[in-house]
């Protein structure tokens, strides 16, 4: 592997990163929740799922898991399911409107519960394991790449993924004031709701 091809590989990662997708609704979703800690605790669960979806590919082992058909489709509807949750949850919390209370649940909330979030929100995503499948192998060359060229591909997007995320809760935690307002969060619960539900759906109808 080149420079150049790392370089262009670098445009790519940082335009699929800047793509909103369910790890981005999720952090946003833990970071209102429960505040910088929520959103850093659930960033990190989406970095770890990252780089062990990107370790899997680069070892070889992501193949594997897409050949086998049932454990894919299991994994898709695993994903699909959790996605929902997400979802309907959010959608209940706009409903009720009594942020008060769910602040109080929140702020008790265990950090192991926010970084769960984030790592199983990428993990039973199989579309990131089948970007990573698809978008490697066209950056390493068959003969000269090494086991660790390929980790670096996949690390990178770990990397810069974390970084995107954590710009976007720098951006969530200064404008917290507003974002505090009772009709705002309904609204942004509403919409991150409505968000992860439509992205379940449409991992369901995704053949």
């Amino acid at each position: 592997m080149t420079w150049s091809s790392y370089g262009v590989y670098l445009i790519f990662v940082v335009l699929v990163v800047l793509a909103p997708g369910p790890d981005t609704m999720v952090m946003l979703k833990n970071a209102l929740a429960g505040g910088t800690r929520g959103g850093l605790l659930a960033t990190a669960g989406i970095a770890t799922g990252n780089v062990v979806q990107g370790t899997a590919v680069a070892l070889g082992l992501g193949t594997l898991i897409v050949r086998s058909q049932p454990l894919f489709v299991t994994l898709r509807w695993a994903g699909v399911a959790y996605l929902c949750y997400l979802g309907v949850q959010a959608l209940r919390s706009a409903r009720r409107g009594d942020y008060r209370m769910l602040d109080e649940m929140g702020s008790r909330s265990s950090g192991f519960r926010r970084w769960r979030e984030g790592f199983l929100s990428n993990t039973t995503n199989p579309k990131v394991l089948a970007l990573y499948l698809s978008v490697l192998p066209q950056f390493l060359d068959p003969v000269r790449s090494t086991t660790g060229d390929a980790l670096l591909l996949a690390f990178t997007v770990a990397v810069l993924g974390s970084l995107w995320l954590l710009l976007l809760m720098l951006v969530v935690h200064r404008v917290r004031a507003v974002l505090r307002r009772r009709r705002v969060r309904r609204s942004l619960d509403a919409l991150t709701g409505t968000a992860l539900i439509g992205f379940g759906v449409a991992l369901a109808v995704d053949s």
